[in-house]
């Protein structure tokens, strides 16, 4: 098409105010993204794909009053397929091409421990939903969900006390999670009069299906009439074939207690759950947990995801509450910024699902309160112990090269302080 100079001159002025009408509609168009980090293939997409689904109807939620700082919340969301390696792959990608102001994501400390070079290097932001075994503090993550005196601790205390269990088996998927958890339980027990023979702890690999030898093993160690529990760090979908196989052998709770720190409500949903009453998880949420603010995400979560079937869990009540505590240190910092946004979020309350007050501490964890939940043959829980907040320690104070160190990034500005030598180790997690 020709143009001649009267039309040219004609639309001068539009072309003159071209640019600033398009900066107005870019700014009209423009989000905020928010990186969704979870597996929704592989062995861990059992546990991962609802965090996903949760991520979804807070941004959705969050959108319908108004976004954040006058934009529009974009999820921005990436299949890691429980593949290592590529977490720490997706996770650059959604800093560097994406450029997300926050991820949430990972559930194994594997996962997590891949993705933590990159959130360093590049200076992201990871929200982590999900129980792990502590011995870490960076600057780049909030660890939403349980340290080890925040589930571990008080669960085996509920085994020494109130079960009066005498011989311990600690079962675990073969990774880091796992092996740090056992080890500072280890070190617990031994600290209160069990002895080294007495503890059995195994290991198998993601996926594990075979647990006939393993739960042949650990009913045999009750042989002597001291009472056996164990201590179960096992994680994704080898859980299934664990409780099928602890249905098989006739294993019930009252003669061999399990306590599980990675079994929720969504991994009960696919189980014939008849054969478990009473076998037990420590977490820091139950969908059975009353109070006006939980019968609330109970319903808004049914509504969102359209199955009436579909249950809620403790990391997603973690996603929930460190989702809004970044939409309102965002708010309170006035930017996305990852600097401004962390020293806003130290700090940060919101209310905890089961009731109570949830805060986030100077060592980027949260207090907690701490549950033990008995299974139901209807795949809930009946909570059967329940703790004031606990505040979630990044170091253990069971394992000696631990208990000299604390994490404070508020005023230190160090995740791994040595109180003896009053010296910041290092300031990167690759311990």
């Amino acid at each position: 098409m020709k143009l001649s100079r009267r039309m040219l001159l004609a639309g001068g002025a539009a072309v003159v105010s071209a640019p600033m009408m398009s900066r107005v509609a870019f700014a009209q168009e423009e989000t905020i993204k928010v990186g969704i980090l979870h597996s929704l293939s592989g062995t861990m997409a059992i546990s991962e794909t609802t965090l996903k689904d949760t991520m979804l109807m807070l941004i959705e939620a969050q959108n319908a009053k108004g976004g954040l700082l006058g934009k529009k919340l974009e999820a921005v969301v990436v299949d890691p397929a429980s593949d290592w390696p590529l977490f720490a792959e997706k996770a650059r990608e959604l800093l560097t091409v994406d450029k997300v102001a926050a991820m949430f994501g990972c559930w194994t400390s594997v996962s997590r421990k891949s993705v933590l070079p990159v959130v360093e290097e590049l200076n992201g932001l990871l929200f982590y939903p999900v129980q792990y075994e502590g011995e870490e503090s960076s600057k780049n993550v909030i660890y939403t969900g349980a340290a080890p005196n925040q589930q571990a601790i008080p669960a085996t205390d509920y085994f020494l006390e109130e079960l009066g269990i005498q011989k311990f088996a600690l079962l675990g998927t073969d990774y880091v999670y796992p092996r740090t958890t056992n080890n500072i339980l280890e070190a617990y027990l031994k600290s209160k009069g069990i002895a080294a023979e007495d503890i059995f702890v195994n290991y198998t690999p993601f996926g594990h299906s075979d647990w006939a030898k393993i739960v042949s093993d650990v009913v045999a160690l009750g042989a002597d009439g001291k009472k056996v529990g164990v201590i179960s760090t096992i994680n994704g979908d080898a859980n299934i074939g664990f409780y099928k196989e602890l249905a098989a052998a006739g294993v019930t709770a009252d003669k061999l207690p399990v306590v599980a720190f990675s079994v929720g409500e969504e991994e009960l949903s696919g189980l014939d759950t008849s054969n478990l009453v009473g076998h037990l998880a420590a977490w820091n949420y139950f969908e059975s947990a009353v109070s006006p603010d939980n019968a609330k995400f109970i319903a808004d979560w049914k509504a969102f995801i359209k199955d009436d079937k579909r249950v809620t869990n403790d990391p997603m009540e973690a996603h929930y509450i460190g989702f809004n505590m970044w939409v309102n240190a965002v708010t309170a910092a006035g930017t996305v910024d990852v600097d401004p946004v962390l020293d806003a979020l130290v700090g940060q309350k919101f209310p905890n699902l089961t009731g109570g007050m949830a805060e986030l501490l100077a060592n980027h964890h949260l207090t907690k309160p701490v549950l033990i939940g008995e299974i139901r043959a209807d795949g809930q829980f009946d909570i059967i112990s329940q703790t004031e907040p606990v505040a979630g320690d990044a170091w253990t104070d069971f394992l000696p090269e631990s208990a000299v160190l604390e994490s404070d990034w508020k005023d230190l500005k160090c995740g791994m302080y040595n109180k003896d030598t009053k010296t910041c180790v290092q300031l990167t997690s690759n311990y």
